[in-house]
């Protein structure tokens, strides 16, 4: 596998990617294990919903996205991680049987200024379907090695045991987005990422020797197998809706329950420490702001603040999303 290095891009470079063609089984696949809303999963309960018709979870367009990458400005090889999103925008929804590419510029190269071993580079991706329709944008940094540098020596990790991680039970009323409390945080429970379930995602949306292949991953600076952070976000997901049924069921047994619609994207996404084979994330959201829609009536979008911390209470993951929320009854 050839080697990628800082010095292979230059600012304004514009590398395409390969055509990929999203399958209505893999879009219902990829929605059953971590975003099972109606219009990801059910044509007939996608026709009755906020959406209309069948659409793949945005995490899967995002996770496709990365394959896209590997295939064509990663060209096959690993990078040294990514700190994370600037900006991320679902603008169109993926269709079952729409053929997809990956059209990415880079704004910006940076040597890193502490670590001599590596540099920084920004990009602009574009994802587009046959149509050329943009469906979902995105800007983010890559790390990679710089040709020739001494590379700095794997850091030392100590592997947890993999403890079974229990499904909460607790549940609270949901509310209506007029009326639901801005900075109350909501608990949504704890994931265990296996080595099983780390290296079957990445095998699927973001090969990387340091994400599927234990040995290998040992003389990476990451010192041992790690989550791709497409893995982390998309449990995330998985961790909301969880709670978001229990609540719902709970909601039911005493009024109206509100519905969800897609999210139109997140920002400020930070992958801030790697999330190793054995450990347990525990995932937390907060509303922290709202409005109602112009466009939809009876409809509001809301902000929320999402984490995750592991089991020695360290933070890992955060973004900021947005999502449609029904406004009132």
């Amino acid at each position: 596998m050839p080697e990628i290095r800082f010095e292979d891009f230059s600012t304004g470079q514009e590398i395409e990617s390969p055509w990929l063609t999203v399958t209505r089984e893999d879009m219902i696949a990829f929605a059953r294990e971590f975003d099972p809303q109606p219009f990801h999963v059910d044509e007939a309960a996608a026709a009755r919903s906020f959406v209309g018709t069948l659409i793949a979870s945005g995490w899967h367009t995002a996770s496709l996205g990365m394959r896209l990458l590997h295939a064509s400005a990663f060209r096959g090889a690993t990078s040294m991680g990514s700190p994370g999103i600037n900006a991320l925008g679902w603008v169109k929804p993926v269709l079952p049987g729409d053929a997809i590419r990956a059209v990415v510029r880079v704004e910006d190269c940076r040597r890193s200024g502490s670590r001599p071993d590596r540099g920084f580079v920004r990009f602009a991706l574009r994802v587009l379907n046959q149509r050329d329709e943009t469906v979902m944008t995105q800007t983010f940094t890559v790390i990679f090695a710089r040709r020739g540098a001494q590379p700095l020596p794997p850091r030392a990790v100590v592997l947890s045991r993999p403890e079974p991680a229990a499904e909460p039970g607790d549940a609270e009323i949901l509310p209506f987005l007029g009326a639901a409390e801005l900075g109350v945080p909501r608990h949504l429970g704890p994931h265990l990422f296996t080595a099983e379930a780390i290296v079957a995602f990445a095998r699927a949306y973001d090969p990387q020797a340091f994400h599927t292949d234990p040995e290998a991953a040992r003389h990476t600076h990451f010192g041992a197998l790690c989550a791709s952070g497409w893995h982390t976000a998309a449990v995330w997901m998985k961790r909301m809706l969880a709670t978001t049924a229990r609540d719902a069921a709970f909601t039911a047994q005493r009024g109206p329950v509100p519905q969800f619609g897609p999210s139109p994207g997140f920002r400020d996404l930070r992958w801030l420490a790697p999330v190793y084979a054995g450990d347990t994330l525990t995932y937390a959201t907060t509303l922290t702001d709202k409005r109602a829609s112009a466009s939809r009536p009876g409809w509001g979008l809301a902000t929320i603040r999402n984490t995750a911390r592991n089991q020695h209470g360290t933070e890992v993951f955060a973004f900021t999303g947005m999502v449609f929320w029904q406004w009132e009854p």
